[in-house]
């Protein structure tokens, strides 16, 4: 669902009043909700991914709060890096490694066809690694306390506004403005629109239209 296209456009004139419509105690799930019809519109397989980086992060946090030895911490720390790095790394690079390492198993007489696999890469897996990510960094500095609330942090991950495209938020700056669901005045609709205008346009008419000669 690309944010210039006639489908993200009716998405949002049904998300959005649907949203401000609902009491605030319901609007995470919502929004929940409709981030993950956005993003399983690439593909609805994508979503068990994001959901399994969600609990991964979820749960490290919580053990990681409540962790008082150093060492412990820097396990937790270190198994919720690895974690995600390793998910990233097996989608984006195990085709790659397999290809280039084909021909020296060759040499030496063996095959790593059976190691082929046709792996999509999932949209936007970058971005919400690294967003899930700083939430532990978050925690281990003590800069942030963790959230109890899994929808709020499911949330936090599967944010459609920034999920396939960044930028990459810090928990410490976005979660509290999740969990809080902040009144948004008259003058930030503007401000909102305005921007989202001069995206569309920069996009379109420069972006898309240069990128044909390059």
């Amino acid at each position: 669902m690309l944010f210039n296209s006639f489908v993200f456009l009716v998405f949002l004139l049904v998300f959005i009043p649907a949203y401000y419509l609902l009491p605030k105690k319901y609007r995470n799930i919502f929004l929940l909700l409709g981030s993950y019809v956005f993003y399983g519109y690439w593909d609805y397989r994508f979503v068990s991914l994001l959901f399994l980086s969600t609990i991964i992060d979820f749960t490290i946090g919580k053990f990681l709060y409540q962790a008082l030895q150093p060492r412990k911490r820097k396990l937790l720390l270190s198994l919720s890096i690895s974690a995600n790095l390793g998910i990233l790394a097996f989608f984006k690079y195990f085709g790659f490694f397999v290809q280039s390492f084909s021909p020296i198993a060759a040499m030496f007489g063996g095959n790593l066809d059976y190691l082929h696999l046709n792996i999509i890469l999932p949209v936007g897996i970058s971005f919400y690694t690294f967003q899930t990510m700083s939430y532990t960094i978050d925690i281990y500095r003590n800069s942030l306390k963790p959230t109890n609330n899994f929808i709020d942090f499911a949330v936090f991950v599967a944010f459609f506004p920034q999920l396939v495209a960044g930028p990459i938020e810090r928990a410490k700056q976005l979660l509290p403005q999740i969990i809080n669901k902040p009144d948004v005045t008259k003058i930030q609709i503007k401000q909102g629109l305005n921007l989202i205008a001069t995206g569309l346009f920069k996009k379109v008419l420069i972006g898309d239209t240069s990128g044909r000669f390059v």
